[in-house]
């Protein structure tokens, strides 16, 4: 049988793509640059300033290449600063994701309406049979592609009977202690001092690559009776590595949906949506525990959601991503550690993928185990440099108890939840240079407080619910009846098309408000 040439992808397809890798491009260059204090402390010095100008232009270069390649009338506004960047570039993912979306639904629709055809192509409906494999036309196997969103999940909120709060309260760390006055919670590293960290004498221990992943044992972690075998072995050790893989678009707050961890000896993942209420108790004091060393590449984020969704707080962190910035390697990537120490190739593709996808592909796993199982080797190196490095200043700390600090550092920083206030709606991005009036004031603060209450009812991310781009876009034409509205979003946000009324209703709320207070005499 002959077959027609594969034709290239569509020009729509290949600007996603392309935003794709400017988003990467643009995402390793921000790892390079230090945080907080930090930052302004090595600004003082040129041989930091000048690399960090250079920076600074080639990521002002990408942000610009990510608005024209997404198409989507987002180009990148000059003279931002750091906050409305971030603010404009999650804008950019919502409208691409909204896009995909639509994209997928009518993609469904209309393949739905097809029967198997018989060049090999099948669509599969429903859960894959084991074995069942979709083919290409030249029947070999066709690799599976990496999505950051699948909209075909099924929540895992309502799959694993999984309850958040998302009261327009602020988070409660239940599992810590609080101060004298009664507010102010207590972390347990405060009672213990970076020095009880510091390896007393490492000039005798002999760095020893561990073997490669098929020739590790590894376990799947699914069951409460496999986590509580975890438990056990963590605490016959004194060192592991530990990382966690996280969702953030279908939930108000975000789901951590994998623990990775290894000892010197075996891998494990664990499922934490499957096991979500049973992480905490079994491990929760084995993170504590301030005898045992924790590795984690970049932790930042992860102790806050260790925090928020288990209610595990470190002690004992050696942050391989800190130690890479005061060794001041070229960079600071966990995939450049991996190449550098351990001439490992790591395939960073699935770095944004969707995970809370199941069951786990092989590729997946793969991507998962290797964030952690070479991370104790690279620790062991790391360490070994830091402690032969000469202090920077007769003042300053060696460089492995900088480390150590800034390590502590992060395992200090507390989770907190984002709050509602009348006033929120003033910093969604864009606002201020939309030259709106009162009126159109008055509907976007009702959309802003309306998304808001839906997204933590439902728990729901609010870019899923209403874009920012989209909200002000309503703002400003303010469509009174659905018909306008369904014109106006036309296929592009579900959410919205299903609860138009809802969305008329708070525009037309709105917008009599701000009529009213117009013609009320000043007080």
């Amino acid at each position: 049988m002959s077959h027609e040439p594969t034709p290239p992808p569509p020009a729509r397809a290949q600007l996603l793509q392309n935003l794709a890798t400017a988003t990467a491009n643009l995402s390793g260059s921000s790892r390079v640059i230090p945080s907080g204090e930090d930052f302004y402390y090595y600004r003082n010095f040129d041989e930091f300033k000048l690399p960090i100008e250079e920076i600074a232009k080639q990521s002002q270069s990408m942000l610009e290449s990510i608005g024209s390649s997404a198409s989507l009338g987002m180009a990148f506004p000059k003279d931002l600063d750091l906050e409305d960047a971030y603010d404009w570039l999650v804008n950019v993912n919502d409208e691409v994701l909204e896009r995909v979306d639509a994209s997928v639904d009518e993609f469904k629709r209309s393949r739905n309406k097809e029967k198997e055809d018989d060049e090999g192509f099948q669509l599969v409906c429903g859960k894959k049979k084991k074995g069942d494999q979709t083919l290409s036309k030249d029947n070999k196997t066709s690799k599976p592609k990496v999505s950051f969103h699948v909209p075909s999940i099924r929540k895992p909120q309502e799959e694993f009977n999984i309850l958040v709060n998302n009261s327009n309260q602020p988070f409660e760390h239940v599992w810590l202690g609080t101060g004298d006055d009664g507010h102010r919670f207590l972390h347990p590293l405060e009672k213990l001092s970076i020095l009880d960290f510091i390896d007393d004498d490492i000039g005798g221990v002999e760095p020893v690559k561990p073997p490669e992943i098929e020739a590790t044992p590894f376990k799947l972690v699914e069951e409460v009776k496999d986590l509580k075998e975890l438990a056990a072995k963590l605490r016959g050790v004194n060192e592991f590595a530990v990382d966690l893989e996280h969702n953030q678009y279908r939930s108000f707050q975000g789901l951590t949906c994998l623990m990775q961890i290894s000892t010197r000896t075996e891998d494990f993942i664990l499922d934490t949506l499957k096991l979500r209420i049973h992480i905490g108790p079994y491990l929760r004091e084995v993170f504590k525990d301030p005898s045992k060393r924790k590795v984690m590449h970049g932790a930042d984020r992860d102790i806050v959601w260790l925090q928020r969704d288990f209610g595990i707080y470190i002690c004992n962190l050696f942050d391989t991503g800190q130690a890479s910035r005061v060794l001041k390697l070229e960079r600071n990537s966990l995939e450049y550690l991996l190449h550098h120490f351990c001439d490992v190739s790591a395939n960073k593709e699935y770095q944004n993928a969707d995970w809370r996808f199941r069951p786990l592909t092989k590729e997946m796993v793969r991507y998962a185990r290797e964030d952690t199982h070479y991370l104790l080797h690279i620790y062991d190196l790391m360490r070994a440099k830091l402690s032969s490095m000469p202090k920077e200043s007769e003042n300053s700390d060696a460089p492995l108890v900088e480390v150590y600090r800034r390590s502590y550092d992060i395992c200090m920083h507390l989770y907190a939840k984002e709050v509602f206030t009348e006033n929120s709606y003033l910093h969604i991005y864009g606002l201020q240079g939309a030259c709106f009036n009162s009126q159109q004031l008055a509907v976007v603060s009702g959309l802003y407080e309306w998304r808001d209450v839906v997204a933590r009812t439902e728990d729901e991310s609010t870019g899923y619910i209403l874009p920012n781009k989209t909200l002000l876009e309503l703002a400003k034409q303010m469509p009174d009846t659905t018909n306008k509205l369904r014109r106006l979003v036309k296929s592009k946000h579900s959410y919205i098309e299903q609860h138009l009324s809802s969305v008329v209703s708070v525009i037309r709320h709105s917008m009599q408000n701000a009529a009213f207070l117009r013609l009320q005499p000043n007080i």
